[in-house]
């Protein structure tokens, strides 16, 4: 039988090579994939191969671009990375991007920005745009515009059996259905094409209150957010900044509320609209104002290297009062010993809960909210974080909705919350369109990330 390498242009890596780790790394350094092959794709044809190979010699299938959505080890199977797959174009009197498996958010962004445009996108600029995008994804803009896998048009993707097939609203529409929020199970998606909308700039940003007005804030949030505009997103995370040389002075070694806000209108009715929330505490760092929609990333200023993390989140049918307590009892100021350096709770709704026409298999649209902790040393990774984490769910049961998003489920993975990323229904007929076009399951030993 001849060897992978015989067969593709990429290179391929197994364990003890040099360059192995560095192939096989991802964002999340709490994860040191194993697997036993690794191949970067330079091609769809790469792409066909190594499934093929694959399924030949019996091993699963992991999908990763920037590996951002890491959330569980890799230990065996081949690992296919997508990062050499950077095409990118756009079209702008179609208002459209066709976008490569490799490339990341920032670069379309970049690209769609020379014609007054901007794709939806997630909170961070630095995540790989196909892996986001096949869980659903919430960014910014996500209470005006939806999720962000309303705006895909096309895939393309390598089957579970190695066969290259479209997927649009008229080709192959189960498939296309299923891509937009049916993260994994459905083959290798190579290239997507997503609308793009016409945005320059959005008043925006974020400010934080200091430590003895966080709660105050947090509930005077929570209160704003009962009949808040439709056009206006809005978020809340309350960080411990470590104290290190590198964390901005005004921010080093405190314990602070950040109210992020983004609304892609009038500067002057974005003004009016966030002002009840700067008069309910003291104002510590404003950072509000107009911002290019290059830079969207500002208002929520996730982390832009790899870091090793141990996250946790759930969507939320709603909250109130009791919640806000629930998630002081977590993580505020009376909490030292929490494992968590961070927590956030995001306003959804509006247009999240709008499904697109023909329909999709995005998880959570009838959540308000979403939420999640994070934690970042990993000697509580195995203990106090898993503890603390089970601690929220227990505490916050009587909001946490019963179906989940299968980009916020986090940490632990287990088969029952991976279940819950979808309502029964979609749940079913996303099993029937993994069976069609993946039948023997090769690529859902982990999602495309």
């Amino acid at each position: 039988m001849t060897t992978l390498s015989d067969r593709v242009r990429g290179p391929v890596y197994q364990p003890g090579d040099d360059g192995f780790a560095a192939a096989a790394a991802g964002f999340n350094l709490s994860f040191a994939p194993r697997p036993d092959l690794v191949v970067t794709a330079t091609s769809v044809d790469d792409v066909v191969e190594a499934v093929r190979f694959a399924r030949s010699a019996g091993m699963r299938v992991s999908v990763q671009g920037t590996g951002h959505g890491a959330e569980a080890p890799i230990e065996s199977g081949l690992l296919i990375i997508t990062s050499r797959l950077d095409h990118l174009t756009v079209d702008p009197a179609a208002c459209v991007a066709t976008i490569g498996a490799g490339v990341r958010w920032k670069a379309v962004v970049d690209a769609a920005a020379e014609h007054g445009l901007a794709p939806v996108t997630g909170s961070s600029p630095a995540v790989g745009a196909v892996g986001y995008l096949l869980g659903g994804g919430v960014g910014p803009l996500a209470r005006s515009h939806g999720f962000s896998s309303d705006y895909a048009t096309g895939f393309t993707v390598v089957t579970g059996e190695g066969d290259v097939v479209e997927a649009d609203a008229d080709t192959n529409p189960d498939l296309f259905w299923a891509l937009r929020g049916g993260k994994f199970g459905l083959g290798v998606v190579t290239e997507m094409r997503v609308r793009l909308v016409e945005l320059t700039s959005v008043y925006g940003g974020s400010f934080f209150v200091d430590t003895s007005d966080i709660e105050r804030m947090l509930r005077a949030w929570i209160d704003w957010t009962d009949g808040a505009d439709d056009r206006v997103t809005t978020s809340v995370q309350l960080v411990g900044f470590p104290p290190l040389p590198e964390v901005p002075e005004p921010m080093r070694g405190k314990l602070l509320l950040s109210v992020r806000f983004a609304f892609p209108g009038d500067p002057a009715e974005g003004q009016r609209l966030v002002a009840p929330l700067r008069a309910a505490a003291p104002v510590y760092l404003d950072m509000l104002g107009e911002l290019p929609a290059t830079e969207l990333g500002r208002i929520h200023n996730d982390p832009a290297d790899p870091i090793p993390a141990y996250v946790h989140g759930n969507m939320l049918d709603r909250i109130d009062q009791g919640l806000g307590t629930a998630f002081l009892d977590v993580i505020g100021p009376g909490a030292p010993d929490s494992p968590f350096f961070a927590g956030e709770l995001r306003h959804l709704g509006a247009a999240t809960s709008r499904d697109v026409p023909g329909g999709s298999a995005v998880g959570g649209r009838g959540a308000g909210f979403a939420c999640a902790f994070v934690a970042g040393q990993p000697e509580l990774f195995a203990t106090a974080a898993p503890a603390a984490a089970a601690h929220w769910d227990s505490t916050a049961a009587p909001w946490i909705s019963d179906v989940n998003n299968a980009n916020v489920v986090s940490q632990p993975i287990t088969a029952e919350r991976v279940a819950a990323c979808w309502p029964d229904d979609i749940r079913e007929r996303l099993g029937q369109v993994r069976r069609r076009y993946d039948p023997d399951q090769l690529t859902a030993g982990w999602w495309q990330r």
